[in-house]
C-alpha cells in the first residue's frame, strides 16, 4: 500500500488511540502497510527505543499524588517524573498520574516494581509510561511509590502537586482527620527524617555525632569533652528533625506529639511518608 492510500481518518484514529503526533502516526501506518495493529506495535517499539535513549536524562519535574482509601485505613503516594515543568503542568500528564495513583490505591502493591506491573487498559503501567515517552518526547517514569496502612490515614498534597504526604494515626476516628492533615502539612514544611528519635538510622546518628565532635573541636573544646558535647547536639538534632519532637508549626509553644495529645491523650502518629520532586 502506498503512502497516498493512508487515509486521514486512519491517521486521526491512530493518533486518538496512542496520543502520538500525526506525522509519526502516518509514518507508522505507511511502514505497516495500513495495518492498524502493526502500526500501534511500531509506535510502541519506538517509544521503548526513545525511553532507552533518554534513560540517562534527569527527570526532576513531575507530579506527586497522594490518595487515601474511602475507609481512611490505607494511603498511597506516587510520583510520576518528567524532564520539564511544561510537561508536568499538562492536564493529561496530571490525569495520568491520578490514574496511576488510583490503581496503586486499589491494588496496594508491595513496592515500586510491583506497581509497574499492575495493569491499565490491558497494558502494564511500565508499558503505559514507556508509550508516553514516544508521545511526549521526554523521559517519564514512575519514580517513587510509598504506602501506609494504619487505623487512620490522612494525606496532604503540597505546592501544586510538588509533594505528597501520608500520616498514619493510631486511633480510628474520623474526628482526628483534621489533626492528621495538620501533621501531614508539618511533614511537608519541616521535612523530618524520622517519626521519633528511636527511628533515626544508626548511620545518621553516627554522622551527627561526628559532626558535633568536629564542631566542638573547631571551637577549641577539650578533647575529653567532645563526646558529651556531641551527644547534646544530637538531642537537639532529634528535636529539630523527628516529627513527634518537632515544634508544631501552627503553635510554636508545643511539639507535634503534644498537639496530638491535646486532641486525645492516647492519640499519636505511628508513621509517615513524604514524597517530593527532585
Amino acid at each position: 500500500m502506498s503512502e497516498v492510500n493512508i487515509s486521514a481518518t486512519a491517521v486521526k484514529e491512530l493518533r486518538e488511540q496512542t496520543g502520538v503526533g500525526m506525522m509519526d502516526c502516518k509514518k507508522a501506518l505507511v511502514e505497516a502497510n495500513g495495518d492498524f495493529e502493526k502500526a500501534i506495535e511500531l509506535l510502541r517499539l519506538r517509544g521503548q527505543k526513545m525511553s532507552e535513549k533518554r534513560a540517562d536524562r534527569d527527570a526532576k519535574e513531575g507530579v506527586v499524588i497522594a490518595m487515601v482509601s474511602p475507609d481512611n485505613k490505607k494511603g498511597i503516594v506516587v510520583r510520576l517524573s518528567c524532564e520539564t515543568d511544561f510537561v508536568s503542568k499538562n492536564e493529561d500528564f496530571i490525569n495520568l498520574t491520578k490514574d496511576i495513583a488510583q490503581i496503586a490505591l486499589n491494588t496496594f502493591p508491595s513496592d515500586l516494581e510491583s506497581l509497574n506491573q499492575q495493569h491499565m487498559n490491558g497494558l502494564t503501567l511500565q508499558t503505559v509510561v514507556t508509550e508516553q515517552v514516544a508521545r511526549i518526547g521526554e523521559k517519564i517514569e514512575i519514580a517513587d511509590y510509598q504506602k501506609i496502612e494504619a487505623p487512620l490515614v490522612t494525606s496532604y498534597i503540597h505546592m501544586g502537586n510538588k509533594a505528597g504526604v501520608l500520616v498514619g494515626l493510631n486511633l480510628a476516628d474520623d474526628k482526628y482527620i483534621d489533626a492528621g492533615r495538620d501533621v501531614a502539612m508539618q511533614v511537608a514544611a519541616m521535612k523530618p527524617v524520622a517519626l521519633d528519635k528511636d527511628d533515626v538510622s544508626q548511620d545518621i546518628v553516627n554522622k551527627e555525632i561526628e559532626i558535633g565532635k568536629e564542631i566542638a573541636r573547631n571551637e577549641g573544646k577539650p578533647e575529653d569533652m567532645l563526646e558529651k558535647i556531641a551527644v547534646g547536639k544530637l538531642n537537639k538534632f532529634f528535636k529539630d528533625n523527628t516529627l513527634l519532637n518537632q515544634v508544631f508549626v501552627k503553635d510554636g509553644k508545643i511539639s507535634v506529639a503534644e498537639y496530638l495529645k491535646s486532641k486525645n491523650p492516647e492519640l499519636t502518629a505511628i508513621g509517615f511518608k513524604h514524597v517530593k520532586l527532585g
